[in-house]
């Protein structure tokens, strides 16, 4: 009986998936009128999804934080279906915290010493694991052919911050020391991560700057979220309606800082930290994200401080679009564009 609701998630799934491949005429009509924030367009894809997500049961930030994060693996899965790829492992490393879980993603037919990507899940610090981004690993692992190595960093309100912060770069220093062994390229390991996982990854790009130890190659920055000093107005214009909430935001917030932290601290708010000699990045944003404003400022410090940056809007897109690799048409022509660019930067 245990298997059920996996089977029933899995049909639930499949039918979303062929759903999302119909027509784009077919699409068009199912979504309705069309959606125009700020002179933009959300995607008929993403309109409809947004629609059956309603039928999908309670949001995340509505239950509990344990049943919200079943909730999260459960539509990431729907989302993100099982991408092929060439191998998966699990490994334990000594964290600040206790053992800290890596998974390592292997694209098939990678051979020899390779370029890799750090990668820190979304989920504003309190959701998310290996598996919620399971799919997106895999997805970016074959799409670059380069090693993913997971990190399953610590959660608020078990771990409120600065525990993610000495996960994530405690995993930094572990693959950078380990790399040769593991059959990485020392010199091209990247950062990466979405939404709260961009923010680590931002971090950990200038926090190791900063030590004097060995840097990253590259940061791979989705929808970051960098600044908890001051609100952005896109946290209010699109605060519902569009999968990221306001509710959901609160709820991070209220759960990741126990109060008196300094919200400018570089590794709660990268962007107002020292990005001087950090890697270049490549960082998307999502048109139709609460997130967006922060993600552009970000983008525009890194290149005034004279960092090379690409900086990408995929103006149609929702945040989390990163884990809909397996879902339509539109979304997965976007992972492959973060995909491509993170294969460039590391070439």
């Amino acid at each position: 009986m245990a298997l059920v609701p996996q089977v029933i998630g899995a049909v639930r799934g499949a039918a979303a998936r062929s759903i999302m491949q119909l027509p784009r005429p077919v699409l068009t009509r199912l979504a309705g009128a069309p959606v125009v924030v700020n002179g933009r367009t959300l995607d008929p894809e993403m309109q409809l999804l947004l629609k059956l997500q309603h039928l999908e049961g309670p949001a995340a930030e509505s239950v509990s934080i344990s049943r919200g994060r079943r909730i999260i693996v459960s539509s990431s899965r729907l989302a993100g279906g099982n991408p092929p790829i060439g191998a998966v492992t699990d490994r334990t490393i000594d964290g600040p915290g206790g053992p800290l879980r890596l998974r390592f993603y292997t694209p098939r037919g990678l051979s020899g010493r390779s370029p890799a990507l750090l990668f820190f899940h979304g989920g504003g610090w309190i959701y998310g694991d290996l598996e919620s981004h399971d799919a997106t690993c895999r997805f970016l692992a074959e799409e670059a052919q380069v090693r993913v190595v997971a990190v399953d960093y610590r959660l608020a309100p078990e771990a409120p911050f600065p525990a993610a912060v000495d996960d994530a770069m405690a995993a930094w220093a572990w693959i950078a020391e380990h790399a040769q062994g593991l059959g990485i390229d020392p010199t091209r390991i990247a950062v990466g991560g979405d939404s709260a996982g961009g923010n680590l990854a931002a971090v950990v790009a200038q926090q190791a700057v900063a030590a004097g130890g060995p840097t990253p190659a590259f940061q791979l920055l989705i929808y970051p979220a960098t600044d908890f000093a001051e609100r952005a107005p896109s946290r209010d214009t699109y605060a519902e309606g569009f999968f990221l909430t306001k509710a959901f935001m609160d709820l991070a917030e209220e759960n990741y800082l126990v109060g008196g932290e300094d919200r400018s601290d570089p590794r709660l708010s990268p962007l107002h930290g020292d990005v001087t000699g950090v890697a270049p990045a490549y960082v998307v944003t999502a048109g139709f994200d609460p997130l967006i404003d922060e993600g552009d400022a970000y983008a525009e410090k890194l290149r005034a401080a004279g960092v090379p940056v690409e900086h990408v809007t995929e103006d149609g897109l929702i945040h989390g679009f990163i884990n809909m690799v397996s879902m339509g048409r539109t979304a997965p022509r976007a992972a492959r564009r973060a995909a491509a660019a993170l294969q460039r930067g590391l070439s």
